[in-house]
């Protein structure tokens, strides 16, 4: 990865949402896991279209909040994250609303809604760059994988951010790759 300013300023972002997140009462379960991945960048044909960065690898770094709200079928948790692009291209760090559902034999769905910021560019003024129109975007990730054990997952996760619109640019990045979970 290239130590980068914008790869540092990332990584420095996730850490300091990880030191201001809501603490239970109990801390020994302040996290429910962390998950570690390798995510293409700016895939094409997915959600987002228009021009493309390039083809470089992203990665994932992400902490679940063992703090849940239950529901029916699952459980609701906030998550707190970051991707960052190996060659310097846009990377955010992100904050979510993650819905969780576990199924038979071990599968699980999760799919959630967030915000996120950005290094990239906000206006046209780089071919190989997106317009991402704002600082702060939607960040819309799903996820689906398997629990392998009590501690071990691995997964498909896609992440897709976006200003909805709200901009005059809005450009959109989409990333989907494999992630390792280790589950407390």
């Amino acid at each position: 990865m290239a130590l980068t300013v914008r790869n540092i300023w990332m990584l420095g972002l996730v850490g300091v949402a990880l030191v201001f997140a809501p603490m239970p009462a109990d801390a020994d379960n302040l996290f429910q896991a962390f998950k570690i991945g390798v995510l293409a960048h700016d895939v094409p044909n997915l959600w987002s279209g228009f021009q493309y960065e390039d083809d470089a690898a992203d990665l994932n770094l992400e902490a679940q909040f063992a703090a849940a709200w239950a529901l029916p079928w699952g459980v609701i948790r906030p998550v707190v994250g970051g991707t960052i692009n190996v060659n310097g291209d846009t990377s955010h760090a992100y904050v979510d609303a993650r819905w969780q559902i576990d199924g038979p034999s071990g599968l699980f769905f999760e799919i959630g809604l967030g915000a996120a910021i950005h290094d990239g560019e906000l206006e046209p003024i780089d071919p190989n760059a997106k317009a991402l129109g704002s600082r702060v975007l939607f960040h819309i990730p799903a996820e689906v994988g398997i629990h392998i054990d009590a501690h071990h997952d691995l997964s498909v996760y896609f992440e897709h951010t976006s200003n909805a619109e709200l901009a005059d640019y809005n450009e959109g990045l989409d990333r989907i790759g494999l992630r390792y979970g280790y589950r407390f």
